[in-house]
C-alpha cells in the first residue's frame, strides 16, 4: 500500500480526527466515487476534497 495515503491515516488516527473526516479523505486519495449527497456529512465532504488533493493541512478542523 501506499506509504503516503498509511502514514496520514496513522497521523489522523492519532491525532483522533473524526472518523467520517477520515473516511473521506481516504475515498479521495483513493479516487473512490463520492457518496451519494444524502449519505455524506460535512466531515465526510471536506475529507474527500482534501483526499482528493492529498493535502493535511485541515486536518486539526476535524477533531472529535
Amino acid at each position: 500500500m501506499n506509504e503516503t495515503y498509511r502514514n496520514a491515516v496513522v497521523q489522523m488516527e492519532e491525532q483522533g480526527i473524526q472518523d467520517e473526516y477520515i473516511l473521506g479523505w481516504q475515498g479521495g486519495f483513493l479516487g473512490h466515487p463520492a457518496r451519494e449527497e444524502t449519505r455524506t456529512t460535512e466531515a465526510y465532504d471536506a475529507g474527500y476534497e482534501d483526499g482528493q488533493e492529498k493535502n493535511l493541512a485541515n486536518i486539526g478542523n476535524w477533531k472529535k
